[in-house]
């Protein structure tokens, strides 16, 4: 089981979610959208597995610098061009694991996931 974690090394989240993973001696792989670019087809899939409004996080810095057209206009056709320009827009952290997706952290949603209750 390859366990996936898709963030920027330099968010608080992604930190604690890499640190929990340590903890717990889980192995993974972390893929950083700004050293490593974004997967125009993984992008897709978490599109079709978890929707726009679940992938965008309209709470990140590049959200709120983004133009009052591109967010009236953020919807299911628009989103995955977005994200594309702007991959810090992915809600963060983005755990794959057997072909499911979570995204966010705390210590609960990994311990039921990831089976470590």
């Amino acid at each position: 089981m390859t366990i996936k974690l898709y963030g920027i090394k330099n968010c608080d989240t992604i930190k604690k979610a890499r640190k929990w993973l340590e903890q717990h001696d889980i192995g993974y792989q972390f893929i950083d959208h700004r050293v490593d670019g974004l997967d125009t087809a993984r992008l897709h899939l978490w599109l079709d597995k978890l929707g726009w409004e679940q992938l965008v996080n309209k709470r990140s810095t590049t959200y709120r610098a983004l133009s009052d057209t591109d967010k009236a206009n953020l919807g299911a056709d628009t989103a995955a061009a977005l994200l594309e320009a702007n991959p810090t827009l992915i809600k963060r952290p983005l755990l794959e694991q057997n072909g499911e997706f979570t995204v966010g952290f705390n210590d609960a949603l990994y311990s039921r996931v990831l089976n470590k209750d």
